[in-house]
Order: C-alpha cells, then sequence, then structure tokens
C-alpha cells in the first residue's frame, strides 16, 4: 500500500512558515511527503500577510514592511516639522527681550505705525468701558406680584385677629385696650376678679394660676382695672358682661393669630410682620399700604443693581418711606420692602459692546516718530517692544532661518512621535492608522496657517480617541498642545481652551456606544471650550470682576467652535471608518445590527447557521468579557464568521432539517472535505463585496485555523484501505490466472497471456492537508476565542441530562485538542484562560438548558 502524505498530528501552519524562514525546509523535506508542501507553504504564507491584523491589545500578528517604515517616520518628522515651525523660517535675530550688540541708529527720518500697541490700547478700553445696564421688567413684575402676596397676607392677618380698637376709645383707652388683648390669661383672670366679675369666667378656666390674687402688676393693669370699673358703675351688669365678652372673644382671636404667626402657618412674610401690625388703625393699614406700593415703585424705578449691600438697600428704603408711611409702621414698611426688593438693573451685552467699540475707535493709532541718526538701542541694552518696530521698519532685525533654532524644534518634533510611537506599541497599529494620526495631527497647523481663529484639536481628540483609544487620543492632542505654540504664533488662552475640549473628546469618545452619545459629547465639548476660555480670561485679566460681560461673544464663539469642531469629527467619522478599514465600537454595534443585508439573509437561507451563529456569539461573548477582551468586537466577528455557508446551506448539517445528508449522495470525502472548507473562502468574498472591516474578516478564516476535518479524513483512510484490500486481492486473482493458464494452455498462449499488461486497481492518496483548513490559525484573543467556542457549541448542544462534572470534561477535551493541534499558539490565550474559558462555557451552557416544569396532560384538554 502506498504511504499516506501527511502533515503530521501537531504542526501548525505557522510552525513551518518560521522554519521556512529560518532556513530550516530541509526538516520538512525528509518528512514524508515533505517536497509536495514547498508551494503551498509559500502560497499560505503570502495570504497569511495579506490579512489585516487586529487592532486589539492582545493581537500577535504585527506585520510591518521595515523598509518603509523609516520612510513614514522621515515623512511625518519633515512634514510635521515644516508646518509646525513657521517661527523659525523668518525669525528676527535682534527680538524683543533680546540683548543689542551695537548701537544701532535710524537710517532715516520715519513715521512708523505701531499697530501692536494700538491693539493693545484697544483692548484694555474695551476692557475698561462701563457697563451699561438696564431694567429687567420681568424681575419687576415679580417683584410686584410678591408685594401684593405680602400685603394681601397683611389683611388676612389683620381680618384673623379682629379689628382694633375694641370698643369706642371713650369707654377704654387705646392703650388699656392694646394692654388687654396682648396679656396672659391669668392676668385678664385677675382683672376680672377685682372688677367684680370673677364668674363671668370662671368656667372657662380649669387651671390655677399665682397670677389669680387680687394684686396689681404693673400700672397698664391698674389702669385697666380702674377704667372698667368705672364702666360698670355706669351701665348695667348685663351691659358689662357684653363687653367682657366682646374682650375676650378678641383676646383669643388675636393669640390664635400670634400662635399662627410663630408656627410659620401662613406664608414667609408672618416672619416680617410683628404685632404692631394688629396695633395700626384701619385707616393707618391703609395708608401703609399706599406707601410701601409707592417706595417700592420709586426704588424699582431708579433700580437696583446687582450686589447691592443689604444696608445700603435698608437705608434707601427708609428714606422712601419716611413721609409716605406712618411713623409707627415705618419700621414694618422698611423690613417688608427690605425683604422683598430685588436687584432689577441686568447688563445689557449689545450696548456695552457698542460702548466698549465706541471707545476702542476713540484711541488713536500710535505711531513712533524718529529722526535720521537718532539712536534706537543703544548696545547692551534690552530691546524693546517700540525698538523692535523701528529696528523690523528699518530692516535692521536681521531676520532669516533660525537654523539652531529650527534643528532644536525637529528634535522636539522627532520625540514628540517616539513618545506617540512608545504609547501606542500596546495597539499594534498598522502604517494606514499612522498615516491617519499623520493627517489628523497636520491639519491643526495647516488651518491655523490658512488663518482658522480656532484649533481643530477638539476633532482630533474625538476621531484619535475614538479610533485607538483614550490612551493614544489624549497623548496626541497632548504633544500637539505643547508643541502648537512653540512653532506658531497663538493666543494662548484660546489653545488653553482647544487643547482642554480636546483632552475631553480624547478621553471620552472610545467610550461611547452611539451616535446620540458622540453627539452629547459635542455639547459637553462646545460647553468645556466656552468655560475654559472664560476662566482663562478673568484669571489673566485684571478687571476680571468688571469685564466678564464684554467676554460673552467671545465665550458663545468659542462654544460654538467646539460643537462645531464635533460635528465635522462625527461627519467624518464614517467615511475614515471606511478609507482607513478602522472599527469603532459605534460601526461594532451597527454592524451586529440583524437587520443588516449579510446577517438578513443568512437567518433566511440558512437558519440553522444562524441559531448555531447565536449560540456560539452567547460562549464566545461571557468568555471575552471574563476575559477583559473586546467585546464588541467578539459579538460581531461571531455575527459574520459562518457567513461562506450560504454558498452551498445544505452542505451542512444544522440546515438539513432532519432531511437527506447531502455528503451520504457524494460518497465521496474529498468533495465533501472540500466543501465544507470553502465556506471559508466564500464568506471572504462575501465579506470582501460588503466591505466588512478586515479586523471581522479575520474570524472567518482564523475560527477554523488549520484544523483537521476529521470525519471525512477517516472515512477517506476507510475508503483508501478498501480500495488498497482490492487492488491486493485482484492482483492476487492476476497471478493464480496466470498460473492456470500455464498448465492448461499450449506455450504460445501462455507467453502472450504472460506479456499482456495487468488491470491494476489505482489506489487514492489520502494526505492530511487536503483535509485541513487553509488558515492562518487565530492571531488575536477574541479569534481564539471564537475558535474554542464554535467547536464546543454543537458538544455542547448534544448534552441533554449531563451533570456540571461531565459537561466540563467534554469541553476541557475540547480545548485540549485544540491546545496539543498548536491551533492557539499564536492567539495569546494561556492554560490558565482556556481552564476559565471551560468553566464560562459550561456556565452559559446550563443557562441555555434550564429545565422546565412538565405540564399535565388536563391542561391542554378543552373543558
Amino acid at each position: 500500500m502506498r504511504q499516506i502524505e501527511q502533515l503530521g498530528p501537531g504542526r501548525s501552519l505557522r510552525q513551518h512558515i518560521a522554519k521556512m524562514h529560518n532556513g530550516g525546509m530541509k526538516a520538512d523535506l525528509d518528512r514524508p511527503g515533505g517536497s509536495l508542501l514547498n508551494g503551498w507553504l509559500r502560497s499560505t504564507s503570502a495570504r497569511l500577510d495579506s490579512f489585516t491584523p487586529s487592532q486589539s491589545k492582545t493581537s500577535k500578528s504585527y506585520l510591518k514592511n521595515p523598509a518603509r517604515s523609516p520612510l513614514l517616520l522621515l515623512i511625518a518628522v519633515v512634514s510635521l516639522s515644516s508646518t509646525l515651525g513657521h517661527r523659525f523660517y523668518n525669525q528676527p535675530k535682534l527680538d524683543v527681550g533680546t540683548l543689542s550688540p551695537q548701537t544701532i541708529k535710524a537710517p532715516r527720518t520715519a513715521s512708523i505705525a505701531d499697530y501692536k500697541t494700538t491693539e493693545e490700547q484697544r483692548t484694555n478700553a474695551r476692557i475698561g468701558a462701563v457697563a451699561i445696564l438696564r431694567l429687567d421688567p420681568g424681575v419687576d413684575r415679580q417683584i410686584y406680584q410678591e408685594l401684593q402676596l405680602f400685603l394681601q397676607q397683611g389683611n388676612e392677618l389683620r381680618s384673623a385677629a379682629g379689628s382694633f380698637p375694641l370698643v369706642s376709645s371713650s369707654i377704654l383707652s387705646t392703650a388699656v385696650q392694646l394692654y388687654l388683648r396682648g396679656c396672659a390669661e391669668w392676668e385678664w383672670r385677675s382683672i376680672l376678679a377685682q372688677v367684680g366679675d370673677g364668674g363671668a369666667t370662671s368656667g372657662r378656666l380649669s387651671w390655677e394660676s399665682p397670677g389669680t390674687r387680687v394684686q396689681t402688676a404693673n400700672q397698664s393693669q391698674q389702669d385697666a382695672v380702674a377704667q372698667l370699673q368705672a364702666y360698670s358703675r355706669s351701665v348695667t351688669a348685663s351691659e358689662f358682661k357684653s363687653l367682657t365678652d366682646s374682650i375676650d372673644l378678641a383676646r383669643r382671636r388675636y393669640l390664635n393669630t400670634l400662635d399662627a404667626m410663630a408656627k410659620q402657618s401662613v406664608s414667609g412674610y408672618g416672619l416680617i410682620y410683628d404685632t404692631s401690625l394688629f396695633d395700626l388703625s384701619d385707616a393707618a393699614w391703609q395708608e401703609t399700604q399706599t406707601g410701601i406700593s409707592l417706595a417700592a415703585k420709586m426704588m424699582l424705578a431708579q433700580g437696583i443693581p446687582q450686589g447691592l449691600p443689604k444696608e445700603v438697600l435698608k437705608e434707601a428704603a427708609r428714606l422712601q418711606v419716611r413721609e409716605r408711611v406712618p411713623s409707627v409702621s415705618q419700621a414694618l414698611a422698611v423690613e417688608a420692602l427690605t425683604a422683598i426688593l430685588q436687584p432689577n438693573l441686568v447688563r445689557d451685552p449689545e450696548g456695552t459692546k457698542q460702548l466698549a467699540e465706541l471707545a476702542a475707535k476713540k484711541v488713536k493709532p500710535v505711531t513712533i516718530v524718529v529722526e535720521q541718526g537718532e539712536t534706537i538701542v543703544a548696545e547692551g541694552e534690552i530691546i524693546s517692544g517700540q525698538d523692535f518696530v523701528l529696528l523690523d521698519y528699518f530692516g535692521l532685525s536681521r531676520r532669516g532661518v533660525n537654523w539652531l533654532g529650527l534643528a532644536g524644534f525637529v528634535c522636539l518634533v522627532g520625540g514628540a512621535i517616539a513618545i506617540v510611537l512608545l504609547v501606542e506599541r500596546h495597539y499594534r497599529l498598522r502604517r494606514r492608522d499612522h498615516l491617519l494620526l499623520l493627517l489628523l495631527t497636520l491639519s491643526a497647523p495647516v488651518l491655523v496657517s490658512l488663518g482658522l481663529p480656532w484649533t481643530s484639536l477638539p476633532a482630533i481628540g474625538i476621531l484619535a480617541g475614538g479610533f485607538y483609544g483614550s490612551a493614544v487620543g489624549v497623548t496626541v492632542v497632548g504633544l500637539l498642545s505643547v508643541v502648537l505654540p512653540i512653532g506658531l504664533e497663538l493666543d494662548l488662552i484660546h489653545l488653553v481652551a482647544s487643547a482642554a475640549a480636546g483632552l475631553l473628546g480624547a478621553f471620552m469618545s472610545g467610550r461611547l456606544r452611539s451616535r446620540e452619545e458622540l453627539a452629547l459629547l459635542g455639547v459637553a465639548i462646545g460647553l468645556t471650550q466656552s468655560m475654559v476660555y472664560l476662566l482663562g480670561t478673568l484669571i489673566a485679566s485684571a478687571a476680571s470682576g468688571s469685564i466678564w460681560y464684554v467676554l460673552l461673544g467671545s465665550v458663545g464663539s468659542q462654544g460654538l467652535a467646539g460643537l462645531a469642531w464635533s460635528v465635522v469629527a462625527i461627519g467624518l467619522s464614517p467615511y475614515l471608518e471606511h478609507v482607513f478599514d478602522l472599527i469603532t465600537p459605534i460601526r461594532l454595534a451597527e454592524l451586529a445590527n440583524p437587520n443588516r443585508p449579510l446577517l438578513k439573509k443568512l437567518a433566511a437561507e440558512a437558519p440553522g447557521t444562524f441559531q448555531h451563529t447565536l449560540f456560539v456569539a452567547s460562549l464566545a461573548e461571557a468568555a471575552a468579557r471574563e476575559l477583559g477582551c473586546n467585546v464588541e468586537l467578539v459579538r460581531t466577528g461571531t455575527l459574520y464568521h459562518d457567513i461562506g455557508k450560504m454558498h452551498d446551506p445544505i452542505g451542512f448539517c444544522e440546515n438539513q432539517m432532519g432531511g437527506v445528508n447531502k455528503h451520504d449522495e457524494m460518497n465521496d470525502p474529498w468533495a465533501s472535505a472540500d466543501l465544507i472548507k470553502k465556506h471559508v473562502s466564500e464568506g471572504l468574498v462575501m465579506a470582501r463585496k460588503h466591505r466588512l472591516p478586515k479586523t471581522i474578516q479575520a474570524f472567518i478564516p482564523e475560527h477554523q485555523g488549520t484544523m483537521l476535518i476529521a470525519y471525512f479524513y477517516h472515512q477517506a483512510l476507510q475508503i483508501a484501505a478498501q480500495e488498497a484490500a482490492l487492488e491486493v486481492a485482484q492482483e492476487a486473482a492476476q497471478e493464480a490466472a496466470q498460473e492456470a493458464a500455464l498448465e492448461t494452455a499450449d506455450l504460445k498462449n501462455t507467453l502472450t497471456n504472460a506479456k499482456s499488461p495487468k488491470l491494476k486497481f489505482k489506489t487514492r492518496e489520502v494526505r492530511e492537508e487536503d483535509f485541513r483548513y487553509d488558515g492562518p490559525i487565530p492571531q488575536s484573543r477574541e479569534t481564539g476565542i471564537l475558535m474554542v467556542a464554535d467547536s464546543c457549541e454543537a458538544a455542547l448542544r448534544s448534552l441533554k441530562d449531563a451533570s456540571h462534572e461531565e459537561a466540563l470534561n467534554m469541553v476541557n477535551k475540547i480545548l485540549r485538542a485544540r491546545w496539543q493541534d498548536n491551533q492557539l499558539v499564536d492567539s495569546g490565550l494561556t492554560r490558565e484562560d482556556m481552564a476559565l474559558i471551560a468553566e464560562i462555557f459550561v456556565r452559559v451552557w446550563e443557562q441555555f438548558n434550564h429545565k422546565r416544569i412538565a405540564y399535565p396532560s388536563a391542561v391542554f384538554t378543552p373543558r
């Protein structure tokens, strides 16, 4: 029997390629069938290099062209230095703050406009402009409403307490009535006892008081007793009792009202009112109300500014009520106005801006007049701003390329690039990713050179952070913010505000999962940029407390600029994702939508495969989450890993729905293996046709790796063995026929039969590589997880009443087989990961394989 050519167990595709590149091909050629592997391995290595490596941190494949990487680095240094280093191209040697090497005199008489000083003076004039204030009608309306409520509460309190005076002053004096209404109960009882009406209220009093003794507590009590006794002698007993009852009723109403005020049962204005409110006559109270209203109207018309001290407002209220309110209620009126009146003057931004611009226009241009031969700057003196204006005007500032400064700047740029490369080494970025980062970085100096007043740092932060993670995005924005002001002349406050917005975008964009969240991030970026700009300007300005209102226009423009850059970044994101083959959490979520064309077609044409995919996704996603992998990437890649089965759905058992097995009809393991392997190649064709990211495409071949299609391989071995046995039997039959012919026939016929060709049955060769997938093996933890999840799915589904230990043993057996076959050698998964994955798979299986309560048959019997 012919020997079967095969790769041999335990050999991975990567190991063969490594042996080829290390000069170890001879060892493979010495193996059986090794001479046939030469071209196959070479073509497979080329296919491996054509796949884009996963951007996962755990990816082991970082394919790069060493000949082109230095070129890209050189391009980055040159382009960034040339666009960022404008300051060094025409830099004066005699600049502001430098020492003059010699005495320099004016070559001719000239009058020179100092634009910089003029603009500084105009800026100071704008800042120093007085704010224009205007009355706020809304505040006035609110104050009037509160004032009316206050007066209404006063009327209600007076009504609850009862009118005053209680009786005519000819019967009891006003002072006595005030005393009787507010005295304690025991005092009132004592007075009645002294007058001789002690039984009048004895039924209403159930407590004893030391005050019931017949004695006089004070002069008010003596006056009350005297006036009541005098009245009692002048009227009948019934008339006197009517008086005491009315006083008693008024007392109870008054005291109840005081209790309500103390408990704040009325509005907060009850705290302003005191007992003087109830001492006023109706005429005095009416005059008080009118006076308070007029005083409030006058004060609001004059305007109450923000920040007015309470003492000043109180003194102004005292002056207003002096001539309008009775003296007995002036204190009450002052307290009420002080509590109710609020600042009603607001700043008028438009009017203030016009006044500031008018003040700036009044500043005359600053001109510097110099006579011929006049000394501009003496030797050894520090060059001032005006000196530099003159030197630059006469061409004496010695402008030219600052080669030393430019060389230092180039080193600075190179160091910044090195820092970025150091940070991104964990993310395995491709050359196209480096190119995109370079283009994003170049956008900032280019736009500044074009005169755009706002840098693109917010957009750079959103895009870099969203595409490559927070670490890369923050590093790029941070370094660019440091390098920009060194090479270009920028307003520092504008730059700091833009950098703060960019850092926020870089930090947050990679964590978001929807376009809506990105839109909200844009709002936050706009607010951040405006607030940082306002804060920086107020800190830098000496008169910050009085000029913030002048900055409202600039603050608003900064906020709109941050929002606009966010809109630009969100709009560019989908195009950059497709052009540079990038994946983001948002794009992965969009690709995982079951209504996507490929997934919708898979569910319709290969429903069994689609259900298999969903269960595999549940297993792989749970394992990825536990191991800290990219869960969104695993979920999306798993959904697309078997799309190639749509080329012939019936060729896979999950889609046969109990029908005839197509492979039984074919009865050809070689053809069956080709059909099975074709779902990988056809899947890649479909993925490219639908422009799936290469990171997602990698899941299609890597989830099978170079695994052996064992069922058809062993079937082929059996057929080969049968064919070999048939060949041996045929040879034996032919030899027996020849011997019989020699015995019974003549010599001529015997010789003729001996020379005739033998009818030999040709045995087909069984090579293991014909039954292995083309690979590559998994190159990341994500695709490695998918491989083992795909391998365990069918086995777990076949379990019905297995225990946890039985399911775990079966899963471990499958994982051990993949490990020993070297399928996971490049995935980054460890033995500890495999043990954890097995536990997770069994846990998910148990969740899907939960038991249900069996319903009795009577439930389904109609009544």
